[in-house]
This record gives structure tokens, sequence and C-alpha cells, in this order.
């Protein structure tokens, strides 16, 4: 607990000594967490929380977004973005987040640059050296930093202090872009992404707080939710097959493995990226 604390005195240091801060966030438990820490470290005026909307962000998420940072008094703007519109995205190579996170952040700076603001953050987490995560580089290229990060906060460490806090998303699932739900080298359209949005949806509103739509191809979507929800999903099979059909998906699959973060990148083989050093 002690050490907790002291990531924490810690994170707030790093983030005064910025003086102020545009925050990348996405309305999820990292960036929540991290807006919560720029607003305890510095005026509310010196902290701007910025929501990149666009294609692969369900609109259920962005006003999710804008509830939380309304709910912390943050001041926030929601942006225009379109991965959709990137070169080298679509194609859905195996470092498509390099490309999606390089736009995110121009776009950023950007406006940072024009409101004054020296500093952009996001919220990657020590966590996410152990996984294939090229938005790394992305960010230590452009030089936007990760304060949770360099101050070796996990995710169970950021729950936890989340929960004293109060803060809502302190157990909200873990969330990545649409994109990740479709296989690299699989060619992403704006129709596979709206089918995907409207399965997880659909899934979410039957009560599956952990879900993923991973569609394959043109007609087959693979559900994963954690183990112990796979008897009350085919307890509603035929609900479920039905309205997924109607989406438009002519095969639907369980994944008995059950949900795991990146199961995407399972494919690759080897880790193609992994950091041993603090970004920013």
């Amino acid at each position: 607990m002690e050490d907790i604390r002291k990531k924490y005195e810690n994170l707030l240091a790093a983030i005064r000594e910025m003086g102020r801060v545009v925050v990348a966030f996405s309305g999820g438990v990292d960036s929540t967490f991290l807006l919560k820490a720029a607003l305890d470290a510095l005026d509310r005026d010196h902290v701007l929380a910025v929501t990149a909307d666009s294609e692969t962000y369900p609109a259920r998420e962005r006003n999710e977004a804008i509830q939380v940072a309304q709910k912390l008094g943050a001041l926030h703007e929601i942006m225009e973005t379109s991965e959709l519109n990137i070169p080298g995205y679509v194609e859905n190579p195996s470092n498509r987040c390099f490309f999606c996170k390089r736009n995110l952040f121009d776009h950023l700076w950007a406006l940072a640059s024009k409101r004054g603001f020296p500093h952009v953050v996001f919220g990657a987490i020590a966590d996410d050296l152990s996984d294939y995560r090229p938005g790394l580089q992305a960010a230590k290229k452009l030089g936007v930093r990760a304060p949770l990060l360099e101050c070796g906060l996990t995710k169970r460490e950021i729950r936890q202090l989340s929960y004293e806090m109060g803060l809502p998303t302190w157990d909200k699932p873990s969330f990545a872009c649409l994109s990740s739900r479709i296989p690299y080298g699989e060619r992403i359209t704006r129709e596979k992404l709206q089918k995907i949005d409207q399965a997880e949806s659909f899934l979410r509103d039957l009560g599956f707080r952990q879900v993923r739509a991973r569609q394959h191809g043109e007609s087959m979507v693979r559900i994963e939710v954690p183990p112990e929800d796979i008897p009350g999903l085919v307890g509603v099979r035929e609900l479920v097959l039905a309205k997924l059909k109607e989406i438009g998906y002519s095969y639907v699959s369980v994944d008995l493995e059950g949900y795991r973060t990146g199961s995407g990148n399972e494919v690759l083989g080897t880790r193609l990226y992994k950091s041993t050093s603090q970004v920013g």
C-alpha cells in the first residue's frame, strides 16, 4: 500500500513539473485516473481533456467519457478524427496502432500548441510494456508522455486507487478500439466497424460487461466473454444468434478460451515490440 501511495505522489510531482497538460481522454480506467491526477496536481484551467471521436470509437464510449469528465469537473473537448483516412491504416498491418496513435498525437499537439499547452499526456501503463504496443513507439517519437507508465503504475494499482477515490471507472471493463476486432491483414471498413459495434452493444445490453465481437472475413464473428460467462451466453443462444444474423453475420461462434486482452496478437507468435525503457 505504501508503495502505491509513493507512486501516486511521484505521479502528482511529475504532472506539476509539466505545468499545463492536454490529456488524451477516452473515458477508460487509465485515462480517467490520469485526468483525476492531473486535476489533483494542477489548477483546473491548466488541464484540458480531449476525446477523439471517430469510426473506431463507439458512441456509448464517447457519451460515457463526456459524463465522466463532467463528474470530475474537467475542461473537456471532443475532437473529430478519422482513422479510415490515415494512409496505411485500412490495410490493417500488424503496426496499425502506430498509424492511429501518430495521427491522434498529431491532432492533440496541434490543439495543444494553439491553446498554449506545452505537454500532451496519455494513459499508457506499466503493464503495456509486456504486450505488443506499437502506439508506444508513436508516443516516444512525437514526445507524448505517459506519466502512469513513468511512475510504474499497473492496472491493478490504478483500479485500487480509483476505487479509493470513488472514480466511476474503477471496475470498468477494458476497452480497445473496434479495429482491434479485425485480424491483421484483413481490410478495415466502416461497415465492419458498424457491425462489430452493434454486436458488442447488443451483448452488453444483455448484461455481458466484458465482451469482444471479433470479426473474421465478411460473415463470421467470434465472441469472447470471460470463461465464467460462457454458460450464460450459451443460455441465450437463440436470442444471440437471431440478433447477430440480423446484423449481418452468417456464422456465430464462441471462443471457448474466453476473453483475454490482445488475443488478436496471438497470431503474431513472438512479440514484435517490447520496450524496456520508459516512454517520454
